[in-house]
């Protein structure tokens, strides 16, 4: 609230509470469960599983809308029979969709290897990708997964968890037909 001090005519702004807001907020959050995480095991190599050297069959998790599914598909076509599993990835309740997205894809038969993940965006776009629910997701997959969010310079706890992390989706789509 805004006060006078009478004494001197000088305004004062009187805060009885503050919170911190965007990044720093969104930082605590991210750090948090990243160190709950790791200490239960979940970044830890020795769970990390090799990528299979020629996949014949490759699921992807990504919004249809995005540039992301474009770029993938791009890359695998020529090559792989591919089953892309649409989920939003961005927004309220994405984390929860991009959970059952990776859950589902999981169950389908011949799938060798998941790429999960969407194009660049700020930090409250991929936010999703930091939610508990989408790693846990991720460490359940029964089979590799490769996080592809972002850009190179973006990091997020589904990095953390999966597999292999690519640096952008098309990345991620050239490590399987490396």
């Amino acid at each position: 609230r805004v006060s006078v001090y009478d004494p001197k005519g000088e305004y004062q702004l009187v805060c009885e509470h503050l919170e911190p807001e965007g990044l720093g907020a969104l930082q605590l959050a991210f750090d948090q469960l990243k160190q709950r995480l790791a200490a239960e095991g979940l970044f830890d190599a020795r769970r990390k599983r090799p990528l299979p050297a020629l996949p014949r069959k490759v699921g992807v998790v990504t919004s249809l809308d995005g540039a992301a599914v474009r770029d993938i598909l791009k890359v695998l076509r020529r090559r792989q029979h591919i089953i892309v599993k649409p989920t939003r990835v961005q927004g309220e309740g994405a984390a929860l969709d991009i959970a059952r997205a990776l859950s589902a894809i999981g169950k389908v038969k011949g799938v060798d290897v998941v790429i999960v993940g969407r194009g660049g965006g700020s930090i409250e776009d991929l936010w999703a990708f930091n939610e508990e629910v989408v790693a846990r997701a991720i460490a359940g997959c029964p089979v590799p997964t490769i996080s592809a969010v972002g850009h190179e310079t973006d990091l997020t706890i589904a990095d953390f968890v999966a597999d292999v992390r690519a640096p952008t989706p098309s990345a991620a789509a050239e490590m399987v037909v490396a």
